[in-house]
């Protein structure tokens, strides 16, 4: 199978793993299956079954939105080809240098160049979406849970960021605040 070098060390693309796959197995399947979908992320689980049906390997994944380039527009599509080469290289192929495959060694490398990015630079600011308000409420949720002061911080912070927002809006959203966070307290109890 062909590899692909990075940082001095080869790995097998899904793709080449897929290739072997199919031209030696071709009674096996390989599925895939939603674990877990939110805004935010996806967890997909990948199965390979023999010609009975039966399980004979499993590969799950997880990609968060707009984590990387490639994540910002093709997120589900990506994480399937990574629970896909897991799958794989627990059924064996591609496993002569690592269980990892290039893609995801790719995407593990632009995830630290990212984190590193945050890290020694100043937060971004956040814009406001009006056509995300669940993505609204977790922000402003997030900035309360930092103690930050909603007639302070929150309000002024709207205003700014959409001057079109009026007080009517405002406390709409504090109401869902409000109601999310009595929800939390009452599954707890």
């Amino acid at each position: 199978m062909k590899t692909i070098n990075i940082k001095g060390k080869e790995y097998v693309e899904v793709n080449e793993r897929l290739k072997h796959f199919r031209a030696n197995h071709p009674k096996y399947s390989l599925t895939s299956e939603v674990i877990e979908k939110t805004d935010s992320s996806i967890l997909i689980l990948a199965t390979i079954k023999d010609d009975k049906d039966r399980p004979i390997a499993t590969g799950i994944a997880e990609e968060i939105k707009g984590s990387t380039f490639i994540n910002k527009t093709s997120y589900v599509e990506n994480c399937e080809t990574s629970a896909w080469g897991r799958a794989l290289a627990n059924f064996g192929i591609g496993l002569d240098t690592s269980v990892a495959s290039a893609e995801e060694v790719q995407n593990a490398m632009a995830n630290q160049n990212v984190a590193s990015v945050k890290v020694t630079t100043k937060p971004a600011h956040i814009k406001m979406e009006a056509d995300d308000p669940l993505n609204l409420i977790k922000t402003i949720k997030k900035g309360l849970d930092k103690g930050k002061d909603w007639e302070k911080d929150i309000i002024p912070w709207l205003k700014k960021e959409d001057p079109k927002l009026t007080i009517k809006k405002i406390n709409q959203i504090k109401s869902q605040l409000n109601g999310q966070t009595k929800a939390r307290v009452a599954q707890k109890s």
